[in-house]
């Protein structure tokens, strides 16, 4: 178990004796607090995050935003900062039949390429700031 996946599992033990409850959520990843500003470039970045190639979000100025995820417009208010990250990190646990990655996941994963084993796709500093920005989306809810 590498030591990225082992502080998560750390943190999520430290909440919940059920993993797969949608308010048995983790703490933040790292100490660094997200900034809004960054994860939105995160979301709309088809390199990084490719939030917006599944989900969209009203009001956002980035061309084809996807719908085969939920739309993610009012997140803030529906969940916490906390689920929101449980949900990046791994919403498979929630459901097990979800087509999402899981974004900080390096286990029990199929087809990954060489260079890729043993890494997330996206840091715990990424995470917080998508985390920062979701839940700051608090108007528009569909």
């Amino acid at each position: 178990m590498n030591r990225a996946w082992a502080t998560f599992v750390l943190l999520l033990g430290a909440h919940t004796a059920t993993a797969d409850r949608s308010d048995a959520t983790p703490e933040p990843l790292v100490a660094e607090r997200g900034s809004a500003a960054a994860g939105r470039e995160i979301f709309v970045d088809r390199s990084t995050g490719h939030c917006v190639l599944c989900h969209r979000v009203a009001d956002l100025d980035a061309p084809f935003q996807g719908n085969l995820g939920p739309d993610l417009s009012g997140i803030g208010q529906r969940l916490s900062a906390a689920q929101i990250r449980y949900r990046i990190v791994d919403v498979s646990r929630l459901n097990p039949a979800t087509i999402m990655p899981p974004y900080y996941r390096t286990e029990s994963l199929h087809q990954v390429g060489e260079a890729y084993r043993g890494k997330t796709v996206l840091t715990g500093v990424e995470i917080e700031h998508l985390v920062a920005y979701l839940a700051s989306l608090t108007g528009h809810a569909p």
